[in-house]
């Protein structure tokens, strides 16, 4: 399989420019046919001619983009928006990408700016077709708080059961993060399990060794910290993990650790650049080219 060209880099909540192509489309051209209103009769033999049988309609392509909210109960009752983004022309349910987002940041600014665009590219270079799924997650470290807040569980027992009334197929979903949203991948993708967890693609995930050293907000103390840590976390040793994260990114010692602890090796590495916009919007994809296939199997 092909790696994916730097202007198929789908604009995933990075704030980096995405690339723009043509349209896509896929026309169906039928041939004229004779009125059928009377008997066509063959010459010279009497015999009429059947009517030909109605054709079936063409498929309905699902649209490229939709959007929308629900009202979630794990969250406390906060509205929450969602967003799906296909490549042009798919008449069948796709296995969707969960695109978690960093802190700060919410589904549309992952949407923003170029995915559908991005997937036609992507389809195009030779990638078997998927969807992506972004949804609001508030800044809560995608697990539950003393708040009450559990926007993890918001994704396990909501979003993911509501996307199967939206044409998608969940019985294997791949996630992909940024920062909070990296952890939040390892973290709802071992708690998938690997029955339903096709991949997982943590971007510069927002790692820490111990409760003291995590960022103020991300855990509630120290029993949080270790409730929902990845370390060693046993279903993650069963589902196909991509780690990518610059060497110059303040979680890179706690990225290394958590990779060097791994039972298997994770695809993706450690390479030149920071927690910022250039680095994942340069790793995408080659993440996107590894991820596809696995979802896709």
């Amino acid at each position: 399989m092909p790696e994916l060209s730097r202007r198929a880099v789908l604009r995933l909540g990075t704030g980096a420019a995405a690339g723009v192509f043509g349209a896509y489309a896929m026309d169906r051209l039928l041939a004229g046919r004779p009125p059928v209103t009377t008997p066509v009769t063959m010459t010279g033999t009497g015999i009429p001619l059947a009517p030909h049988p109605p054709l079936d309609p063409p498929p309905v392509a699902a649209p490229t983009m939709m959007t929308g909210s629900f009202v979630s109960a794990a969250r406390g009752g906060v509205a929450t928006n969602w967003a799906i983004a296909r490549p042009p022309g798919q008449t069948k349910p796709l296995r969707p990408v969960i695109a978690l987002h960093g802190k700060g940041s919410s589904a549309a600014t992952v949407m923003d700016g170029g995915v559908e665009q991005g997937l036609a590219q992507a389809v195009n270079a030779g990638l078997p077709p998927f969807a992506v799924v972004a949804v609001d997650g508030g800044g809560s470290y995608w697990h539950r708080r003393a708040s009450g807040e559990d926007s993890g569980a918001m994704v396990l027992n909501e979003l993911i059961p509501m996307l199967n009334s939206q044409g998608l197929d969940t019985s294997r979903v791949g996630f992909l993060g940024w920062s909070m949203g990296g952890y939040g991948a390892l973290l709802l993708g071992g708690r998938l399990g690997p029955g339903r967890t096709a991949a997982i693609c943590a971007v510069s995930p927002a790692l820490w060794l111990a409760s003291g050293a995590a960022a103020p907000g991300a855990f509630d103390g120290p029993d949080d910290f270790a409730s929902n840590s990845v370390y060693g976390m046993p279903t993650l040793a069963s589902i196909p993990i991509r780690v990518d994260c610059g060497n110059s990114d303040p979680f890179y010692s706690a990225t290394k650790q958590f990779v060097g602890q791994l039972p298997n090796p994770p695809a993706g590495g450690f390479s030149p650049g920071g927690h910022d916009a250039s680095f994942w919007s340069s790793q995408l994809p080659a993440e996107l080219t590894w991820m596809a296939p696995l979802l896709t199997a």
